[in-house]
């Protein structure tokens, strides 16, 4: 305590003697600082006038959440956008939210130009690109495992997230235990090519056929491989989900399903404790089938939008990239498990085109 006292004392006599001889570069200091920040003021004054003015910036979400949920996560990104946009040379007055009543509705919105911005799939995105542009694409954690070839999947070892970030995913077709699944995995895996007899010779597990991984590009795969499409198959059944899937393969009901990579990783402890194998979900079943990547989710803008232009659509990149590149942001997004973005090229979603197209097709029939 008197250690204390001491060094408050010694310290308010060298102030006051400082005070007392220098009084005036004090003085002059002040005033210099005080110079300084009005100058930094009116710089940032200036600044803010040079800024293009925008009233109202409308972002609107695909509902693939509850919407109040989604309204609620996404709050913070109001001021994240207006911070990040005058940065770019704009001061946005209001950013106003909106969760669509359903994908088409913001793809529609976005073609109307009642949406600025839209956070679409991309399969949104193809089917309203007459009335939108991706600038765009949604990062997510990368896959150890990410080969075309279906035998570099199956060295029975874990397919592990990596640091990189991956603007795609890709289908894969799993064979299982059941005697037909492995025959198929020995062809594949002996350096063979499969024919439609041997895909038409096993029970199958879909997804409903509007899911990406579980349905719609696996028949992509189908019809690029053997200019046929799931439809043709002799013994297919629907799933309610991945989890009854994979227990149907599990099981031996089925002898392949179709699902996402690498969803083997989600099932790991439930292959043995719920499903009752013995072996490990790396060893017991084996990838038949890869499709082509499929993009993720994108940052769309509306191409009738009045105050969209190529200034402004560069600047919505900016600041959607930085607002990624932090925690505060990463919080905001992981609402649809998006971890950061990239500029996206439209080429990106030819497969997704390519999709659609053969939907289409197979639906008039």
């Amino acid at each position: 305590m008197k250690k204390t006292v001491s060094v408050l004392m010694a310290a308010a006599l060298c102030a006051a003697m400082i005070s007392g001889c220098s009084g005036s570069k004090q003085t002059d200091a002040t005033t210099a600082a005080t110079q300084a920040g009005a100058q930094s003021t009116a710089a940032g004054e200036n600044k803010s006038a040079e800024n293009k003015k925008i009233e109202k910036l409308n972002v609107y979400f695909v509902p693939s959440r509850e919407p109040q949920e989604i309204v609620t996560a996404t709050e913070p990104l109001k001021d994240m956008l207006k911070k990040e946009l005058a940065t770019e040379g704009y001061d946005i007055g209001e950013v106003v939210i909106t969760v669509g009543t359903s994908y088409e509705a913001v793809g529609e919105a976005l073609s109307a130009g009642t949406a600025d911005v839209g956070m679409i799939p991309g399969g949104t995105y193809v089917l309203y690109d007459d009335g939108a542009d991706v600038i765009l694409t949604a990062t997510r954690d990368g896959l150890s495992k990410n080969s075309d070839t279906a035998k570099d999947w199956n060295d029975g070892k874990a397919t592990d997230p990596t640091e990189d970030q991956a603007t795609s995913y890709r289908a894969l077709i799993v064979a299982g235990p059941s005697e037909k699944g492995q025959e198929l995995a020995a062809k594949i895996n002996n350096g063979e090519e499969l024919t439609f007899d041997d895909l038409d010779g096993a029970n199958w597990s879909v997804m409903s056929s509007s899911s990406p991984a579980g349905y719609i590009y696996p028949s992509l795969w189908v019809q690029d491989n053997f200019e046929k499409n799931i439809l043709n198959l002799s013994h297919v059944v629907q799933s309610d989900s991945y989890g009854s899937a994979f227990a149907r393969l599990a099981s031996g009901q089925v002898d392949v399903l179709c699902t996402y990579a690498d969803a083997r990783r989600d099932y790991v402890d439930k292959w043995n404790s719920e499903y009752g194998r013995s072996g490990s979900i790396w060893e017991e079943t084996s990838v038949i089938g890869v499709t082509p990547p499929i993009f993720n989710d994108t940052v769309s803008v509306s191409k009738t939008s009045k105050i969209m232009d190529d200034d402004f659509k560069k600047a919505i990149q900016n600041a959607f990239i930085n607002i990624g590149n932090t925690e505060e942001g990463q919080a905001v997004i992981a609402i649809y498990s998006h971890k950061g973005y990239q500029i996206a090229d439209s080429a990106d979603y030819d497969n997704e085109r390519k999709a659609q197209q053969m939907i289409k097709e197979l639906n008039a029939k």
